[in-house]
């Protein structure tokens, strides 16, 4: 401001009038765009407000729920957790599933040299496992570190079982 005022006091010849009428001039002018951006200045602050809360906001909490699945995810990598998580599997020789049961619902597990009746793909189903006879070679049992609250010290848990079975159906038995 105060170059300006210099500037016009040298080009209007020097004379006092004019440098106090530009001197109001320029005063005025410096209030009427302070009072423009009083004015203007909560409308701006009004609409990054909205594009906050319209734009920025869920965005950020889209990114936080990605982090968050993300970690989930990496978390049950880590555990080993499979489709087949706490169930008891029926693996073929080949080591194709055959079916799989929770482990919930079963009262006792099976042992090796038992026979078990099995639904396979069912009898419409078009897969290569039939319902049937199934005799169970052997079985392995999967464990995992227990992770509940009040849970001791290197406890473990039954996380899945294995059994491999042979089928004992006439038409599944490779020749």
């Amino acid at each position: 401001m105060w170059a300006c005022l210099v500037i016009v006091v040298l080009r209007s010849g020097g004379g006092h009038e004019d440098a106090v009428a530009f001197e109001l001039h320029a005063l005025r002018r410096e209030n009427l765009m302070i009072e423009f951006w009083i004015h203007i200045a909560p409308l701006g602050t009004f609409i990054a407000t909205m594009a906050w809360f319209l734009i920025g906001l869920p965005t950020m909490v889209a990114a936080l729920y990605q982090m968050w699945k993300a970690r989930q995810e990496a978390k049950a990598v880590r555990e080993g957790r499979l489709h087949s998580a706490n169930c008891l599997e029926f693996v073929a020789g080949d080591g194709s599933c055959i079916n799989l049961v929770p482990l919930e619902t079963l009262h006792s597990l099976p042992k090796p040299g038992d026979v078990v009746l099995l639904p396979g793909q069912g009898i419409g189903g078009h897969g290569e496992f039939r319902p049937g006879a199934y005799l169970v070679g052997g079985i392995e049992f999967i464990y995992a570190h227990a992770e509940y609250k009040n849970s001791r010290p290197q406890e473990a848990r039954l996380t899945k079982a294995v059994a491999q079975v042979t089928s004992l159906n006439p038409e599944i038995i490779p020749a």
